[in-house]
């Protein structure tokens, strides 16, 4: 078993609570780690037999860029469309960090990680 892990993904987004959130935007880091069996892929050496990072990368795109309320929901939207979308992903783990929230104190962002696997 492997994990193909894409870290330090950088979205500007509309994600909050807050209408300033919603309307202003705020930047967001994305960190996936994928549970894979590339068994075939380390023989191989054919993308085909792997996850495709970019095609990975352009999912995750698509969901952040649907304005949700909470990183829970956005979370759990990009875990299942990467299980959706990728039958050799076993288990997927997201990390959404908000960066600068908005939280009336001096921090670097808060985070939310979940991790969904094929049932």
């Amino acid at each position: 078993m492997s994990f193909i892990d894409i870290t330090n993904m950088r979205f500007y987004a509309f994600h909050g609570c807050f209408d300033e959130e919603q309307k202003i935007g705020t930047n967001f880091r994305v960190n996936l780690r994928l549970k894979v069996n590339t068994t075939q892929a380390q023989r191989s050496d054919n993308i085909n037999d792997t996850v495709n990072y970019l095609s990975v990368y352009q999912t995750v795109r698509q969901q952040m860029e649907i304005a949700s309320h909470l990183l829970e929901h956005v979370a759990d939207r990009i875990a299942s469309r990467v299980l959706d979308e990728y039958p050799r992903v076993e288990q997927v783990r997201v990390c959404i960090s908000k960066l600068n929230p908005p939280l009336g104190g001096q921090m670097d962002s808060v985070s939310l990680t979940i991790e969904k696997e094929r049932t």
